[in-house]
């Protein structure tokens, strides 16, 4: 035989077993217990008494609490976000050109206003000179918590 036609009877017995249902193999394995999972989960409920005292008032607390958290297993709360930075006045201007410029175009275009040529060019530059500032303001400094070292250098 070669292995050519080996592989094609493989092939063959595939095939014919396609459709076969798995009840013959799985019925003389049994299903092991541990594996069962229940259909609806257990959960206890506590109730408050009418007067609880002291201790018992404690109890049901600590029951409600261990319910609860029960509940919340694997919730994710992400931790606050760090405040933002605080920005200088030459930043702050930056940031009102960027945006004031365009904005200005835009609701003089919308308004029909008739625009003067010094007041087009003055939003056009206002727009340019916002973003050259804060290019040239974000810099490429080393943070002042980086270390000794620099990372890779080629």
């Amino acid at each position: 035989m070669t292995p050519q036609s080996d592989e094609d009877e493989v092939w063959r017995q595939i095939v014919a077993s396609f459709n076969d249902t798995a009840e013959r193999d799985s019925a003389d394995q049994p299903w092991p217990d541990s594996e069962n999972v229940p259909a609806e989960p257990t959960r206890r409920v506590v109730k408050p008494s009418e007067e609880p005292d002291g201790e018992d008032a404690a109890a049901d607390t600590e029951d409600e609490e261990d319910a609860d958290g029960e509940d919340d297993e694997g919730h994710f709360e992400p931790p606050p976000p760090p405040p933002l930075p605080k920005l200088d006045l030459p930043t702050k201007l930056a940031w009102v050109a960027l945006f004031g410029g365009p904005a200005y175009l835009l609701v003089a275009a919308m308004a029909s206003w008739h625009m003067e040529g010094w007041a087009l060019f003055t939003a056009v530059a206002a727009f340019i000179g916002g973003f050259v500032a804060l290019v040239v303001r974000m810099g490429d400094d080393r943070p002042n918590d980086s270390g000794w070292d620099d990372g890779a250098v080629l």
